[in-house]
C-alpha cells in the first residue's frame, strides 16, 4: 500500500488529502474562521440542567450553548456502570473543566466531555483516570504486555493514566518516557491557566490541522507528506524533529506552478464527491442522500447487464459497490446512521460475502462503524463516528430557491396556488383590479396554457388581472397585489 499526504496551505484555508495507491480516500478542510473544535479544552459554565434527558446545556463561549450528557460526566459513572442522575452532578452557574468531543453539526452544538484525553504521537493521557490501555490494533500479546510494564513504571508520580496508540508499536522506553514527559507538562500549564481563566473561557487549543494531521494520521505506510507552503513545511519539519524525528525525512515542500492537489486529480474527486451520484466501473452505479436523520445509499446496477444470469450481476455489483461505499464514506466523511440498499439478494452466501466485503473495506477508515447483518429487506444498517462535518457540509450551503429540499414546485403548481390567492382576497376586500408579480416561468403559462382559467376568474370575481416579470423571484415566489 503506497500512501501519500498533500497538504494545500493558503492564509485562510488548509486542505489534506490522503491518496493511497493513487486515488484519494480521505479530504480535511480546515478554514481559519472556522476551525474545528475537537480537542479543545474550555472552563464551562453550566447554564441549564435538564434531568428529563439526563444532560446539561453548557457555556463555553460559542453562539450556541454546547451539549453535557451524564454519561459524559467523569464522577458521574458508579462502579456498576450506572450513569447518577444529572441533578446531583451540576447545578445551575457550575463551572468545570470540559472538553469537544464532537463540533457543532448543522442546529446542534458542540458535545462535551469531562473525561479530557491529551494525545501525543505514541501515548494519550487521561488525566486523573489510573489507568494503562493499549490500542486494539497492537495484536501482539508479547508487544501489549511490554507497552504495559514500560506504561506502568511511567505512571509512577503522574496525574493520570496512558493508553498507549498503535504508533507506540516498537517504541523506545525513551520515546515513550519523553511523549509522557511531555504530556504532564502540558497538563500542568492547563491546570496553571484554569485557574485564570474565565467562565466560558477557552484553556487549550489543539493544534493546528497540519499538526493533528503528523500526529494522528501519518504511520509507518505513509512515504511522503508533500506541502506547498515553505512556511508550512518549515513548521511541520520543526514539529516532526522535536516529537517523530523519524518522519522528518519523509516530509517535502512542493514547489512546482502546478497546484498539487490538481497533480493527483485531487480538485476533480472533491467535485464529484459533491454529486449524489456516484458511477461504478462496471457500469452500475449509487445514489448517496445525506440528510439530518440519516445517509441512505441506494446501489443499482445501471448499464452492468453480466454475463452469466441475474443473480450473479446482482452479487457482482453489490460486492463492487462495497469498495466504494467505504471509500465514499471516508472522502464525504459521512457519520451518524447510515442505511444501505444493496440490489436484493437471494443466496445467503451472497450476502455473507458482501457484508463482510463491506467491514474489510472499512478497516482502513479511522472513524469507528458497526454494522449490521442484512435486514429482512434487504438492508444494510450501520453507523459511523461522526466528530466533524461532512465535506458537503462544509463547502457547501443549503440552496436558497429550494431551502434544501431539492426540488421546486412546479410553474402549473405555482399558477394554482395563484388562483387560489386572488379568490382568497376578493372574498375578504373590495379591489378595482389585481396584479400578479411572478417569474418569467409562471407568468408565460398563466398568458398560455392557463390563459382560459385567467379570463374565467376575471369573470368570476368581476375585476381584471394583470402579470408582471419580476426577473429576481424563483419560480415559487409571487405576489398578488391589489389597485
Amino acid at each position: 500500500m503506497s500512501v501519500e499526504i498533500l497538504m494545500n496551505v493558503t492564509p485562510h484555508e488548509t486542505r489534506v488529502a490522503v491518496v493511497e495507491n493513487g486515488v484519494l480516500q480521505e479530504v480535511v478542510v480546515e478554514r481559519e474562521r472556522r476551525r474545528g473544535l475537537v480537542g479543545n479544552i474550555y472552563k464551562g459554565k453550566v447554564s441549564r440542567v435538564l434531568p428529563g434527558i439526563q444532560a446539561a446545556f453548557v457555556n463555553i463561549g460559542l453562539e450556541r450553548a454546547a451539549f453535557l450528557q451524564a454519561s459524559d460526566i467523569a464522577q458521574g459513572q458508579s462502579e456498576d456502570g450506572h450513569t447518577d442522575n444529572i441533578a446531583q452532578l451540576l447545578h445551575d452557574g457550575q463551572e468545570l473543566l470540559v472538553q469537544v468531543v464532537k463540533d457543532p453539526l448543522g442546529s446542534k452544538g458542540a458535545r462535551l466531555t469531562t473525561h479530557i484525553t491529551m494525545p501525543s504521537r505514541f501515548l494519550v493521557f487521561t488525566p486523573n483516570v489510573f489507568h494503562a490501555g493499549i490500542s486494539l490494533k497492537i495484536e501482539d500479546e508479547l508487544e501489549r504486555q511490554r507497552l504495559r510494564d514500560v506504561m506502568s513504571v511511567l505512571m509512577q508520580g503522574a496525574a493520570g493514566g496512558y493508553i498507549a496508540r498503535t504508533a507506540a508499536e516498537g517504541a523506545s522506553i525513551e520515546a515513550l518516557k519523553a511523549d509522557t514527559d511531555f504530556l504532564n507538562k502540558l497538563w500542568v500549564s492547563i491546570q496553571e491557566r484554569r485557574l485564570a481563566a474565565k467562565a466560558g473561557g477557552l484553556v487549550h487549543e489543539d493544534v493546528p490541522l497540519v499538526m493533528r494531521i503528523l500526529r494522528d494520521v501519518v504511520d509507518g505506510e505513509v512515504e511522503k507528506l508533500r506541502i506547498d507552503s515553505r512556511r508550512a513545511t518549515r513548521r511541520v519539519s520543526q514539529f516532526a524533529e522535536q516529537f517523530m524525528p523519524e518522519l522528518a525525512s519523509r516530509i517535502e515542500h512542493y514547489p512546482g506552478e502546478r497546484p498539487i492537489f490538481d497533480l493527483y486529480g485531487v480538485e476533480d474527486e472533491i467535485q464529484k464527491a459533491l454529486d449524489n451520484k456516484v458511477q461504478l466501473k462496471s457500469g452500475g452505479y449509487l445514489i448517496i442522500d445525506q440528510t439530518e436523520a440519516m445517509t441512505t445509499v441506494d446501489v443499482n446496477t445501471g448499464a452492468f447487464v453480466g454475463h452469466r444470469n441475474l443473480e450473479e450481476t446482482i452479487f457482482k455489483t453489490n460486492l463492487e459497490a462495497t469498495q466504494t461505499i467505504a471509500r465514499q464514506l471516508r472522502l464525504r466523511n459521512l457519520g451518524g446512521i447510515i442505511i444501505i440498499d444493496f440490489i436484493d439478494m437471494d443466496e445467503e452466501e451472497h450476502k455473507r460475502k458482501v457484508l463482510r466485503s463491506l467491514e474489510r473495506n472499512l478497516e482502513r477508515d479511522r472513524a469507528k462503524s458497526r454494522i449490521t447483518e442484512v435486514s429482512a429487506l434487504g438492508l444494510v444498517e450501520m453507523t459511523r463516528k461522526r466528530t466533524r462535518e461532512s465535506l458537503e457540509r462544509v463547502l457547501c450551503q443549503a440552496c436558497p430557491t429550494c431551502n434544501g429540499r431539492g426540488s421546486l414546485k412546479t410553474p402549473e403548481t405555482v399558477c394554482f396556488e395563484i388562483f387560489r390567492e386572488i379568490l382568497r382576497e376578493a372574498r375578504q376586500f373590495d379591489a378595482q383590479q389585481y396584479l400578479v408579480l411572478a417569474s418569467q416561468e409562471v407568468v408565460d403559462i398563466l398568458l398560455d396554457e392557463e390563459s382560459s382559467s385567467i379570463a374565467e376568474l376575471e369573470e368570476f370575481i368581476g375585476k381584471p388581472i394583470k402579470l408582471q416579470v419580476e426577473t429576481l423571484y424563483t419560480q415559487e415566489q409571487f405576489d398578488v397585489v391589489m389597485m
